[in-house]
């Protein structure tokens, strides 16, 4: 069968580390762990105006996080927390594409950062620094390695998310400063830490569209894997029906 081209957003920087010159990047588990699930990677650039040609190619697309944060003026805040880091054209291509996707009932499949936008995208808002609005919060940007679980969740009942992972509770990494604040229309939330930040949030009715805050690309939990699995169906799926 053939594979269904899964879309990846890429970051970028505009000089230093890998190169004196501005570069693209995505961490190779993301593409490896699509790959694996039965999909094809293919990592997007961030020119506007090739989104009308990827969205006729794609037929999945992963929202990837990043070490930045979304502008608070895109969730109608004008009050901006010092920690707060952004990168325009990403952002800008991120939230055209997803909204595209949302308007083809594409799969999405929002990670962390991602998550976030996918939110904002959907009419929600940001806690832009959880120390500052979480009391008593956990450590949501986790000390010990990313490849190792940072804190539990819990998934909430009648959700797809619960249907896919199949339990009550997984165990997740840690990346992030910010989350979910508010949410509005017809998403729901999906998943919860132990200290109330919202760990996961989805549409009802649509293909998958669906966000988590943590790293299902790092395989921690079983039900990371499931993740995968159920967001390259719907994609397949989706492919099939738009031959």
């Amino acid at each position: 069968m053939k594979r269904p081209i899964i879309g990846i957003t890429l970051d970028s920087e505009t000089s230093g580390g890998y190169s004196k010159f501005p570069w693209y990047a995505v961490r190779k588990n993301y593409c490896d762990t699509i790959f694996q699930a039965g999909g094809l990677p293919l990592p997007l650039t961030h020119e506007l105006e090739t989104i009308k040609n990827y969205l006729k190619i794609i037929d999945g697309i992963v929202i990837t996080g990043g070490a930045f944060d979304l502008d608070p003026e895109l969730f109608g805040t004008k009050e901006r927390h010092q920690t707060i880091i952004t990168k325009e054209q990403r952002t800008e291509f991120e939230i055209a594409i997803t909204r595209g996707a949302i308007k083809k009932d594409m799969p999405i499949l929002g990670i962390c950062g991602g998550e976030q936008l996918l939110n904002v995208v959907l009419g929600g808002t940001l806690i832009q620094h959880i120390p500052d609005e979480i009391v008593s919060p956990l450590t949501h940007e986790q000390t010990n390695p990313r490849d190792e679980a940072g804190h539990t969740i819990n998934i909430q009942n009648n959700t797809m998310l619960h249907r896919i992972v199949g339990k009550p509770s997984m165990s997740v990494n840690s990346a992030h400063h910010q989350s979910i604040k508010t949410i509005s229309g017809n998403v729901i939330v999906n998943a919860i830490a132990p200290d109330g930040v919202i760990e996961g949030i989805e549409v009802p009715g649509k293909r998958f569209c669906l966000g988590v805050q943590w790293h299902p690309e790092f395989l921690i939990d079983s039900g990371d894997k499931k993740l995968f699995a159920a967001f390259l169906t719907a994609s397949s799926d989706y492919a099939q029906k738009n031959q």
